[in-house]
Formats: structure tokens, sequence, C-alpha cells
């Protein structure tokens, strides 16, 4: 890429992240083109999809959330293990509002580079809750697929209640008794 397109494309990563945390991730790409300085084709030439954005911007909370994982998986204690991954999973999918709802429509498209940017969180998910019913931490009926989601709403209620972190970790404490 020429140095002046990874510019722009790193200026519009850098502005569509404050945007999508000052207005959620439905703000409107024309006025993220319009803050960053560029025509909506530039915009669209790098993102040629809402979900291509959003999971660029994502891409340092995702990264972060890799490092966490590996520490995860080799825990001693599986089921603390997996309760500090859903907690980290959901106060992730609070750094922006409407990114729950976003990631459950992109999981309904195969082409979508926000769901492909899920993978590695869905993946963890799915080890940290194998070894945690190996352990007997888990009741042996719980999906992967179904702590994502429940944690994915318990993010989503927290966001539409306005709540703190507090809140959000009491939330999911309640909302996570159930599969133990």
């Amino acid at each position: 890429m020429r140095a002046d397109a990874q510019r722009n494309y790193d200026h519009i990563v850098e502005v569509a992240s404050d945007a999508f945390a000052e207005h959620g991730v439905l703000t409107s790409l024309d006025d993220i083109a319009c803050r960053a300085g560029v025509g909506p084709g530039t915009l669209y030439r790098h993102f040629p999809t809402r979900d291509s954005l959003i999971a660029t911007a994502l891409g340092d909370s995702v990264d972060r959330l890799d490092t966490l994982a590996a520490g995860l998986k080799a825990s001693e204690a599986p089921g603390e293990a997996l309760h500090e991954w859903m907690l980290a999973l959901a106060m992730h999918l609070r750094t922006y509002d409407n990114l729950p709802e976003s990631i459950a429509e992109a999981f309904r498209r195969d082409d979508s580079p926000l769901r492909n940017s899920c993978f590695p969180l869905t993946d963890t998910t799915s080890v940290l809750v194998a070894r945690a019913k190996a352990a007997g931490e888990l009741r042996d009926d719980v999906d992967p697929r179904d702590v994502f989601a429940l944690v994915s709403s318990v993010a989503w209620a927290a966001q539409r209640r306005g709540g703190t972190d507090a809140d959000l970790k009491r939330m999911l404490s309640l909302a996570t008794t159930g599969i133990r």
C-alpha cells in the first residue's frame, strides 16, 4: 500500500473508532469519511462494508483478548478461567453501543468480516467451556455457542440499562449461575 493510502487507512480507523465510541456502530459511514477528511469512495475502497470497518476498529481489543486467552487456556483453575473470560468478553462486547446486535447479525452471514474476526473469541470460549466441563465445574449440557450468546445478551442488557462495570459483573454472575 502506498504511504498516503496507508495514512488514510490508519486515520479512517482512528476516526471510526472514536465515532463508534461516541455514537455506536450504527453511526453514519459518510460522517466518518467526512471527519477523517476523505471522500466516501476512499472509505469504501478500504472498507467495503460497515462490518469490515467495525472489525478493523476492534482489532486492538481483540488482540488484548487473544493475549488474555493464552493465559486462561493454560490456567490450573478452569472454572475461574472461564468466568474471567466471560467477563472480559462481555466488557469487549460493550466497547461500542449496538456492537452485540451487530455481531449477532454478522453471524448470520458467512462472508462477514466482523463474524470472521470473532472466530478467535468463539474458539477460546469453546476451549474454556470444554476445560470447565472436564473439571466438573460446568454442566455437561452447556454448549459454547450458548455461552457466547449468553455473554452477548448480558453485555447488550447492561448497555441498554446504562450500567456500570459493577452492574455488568453482577448481571453476568446472575446469568451464569445456572450453567455451573
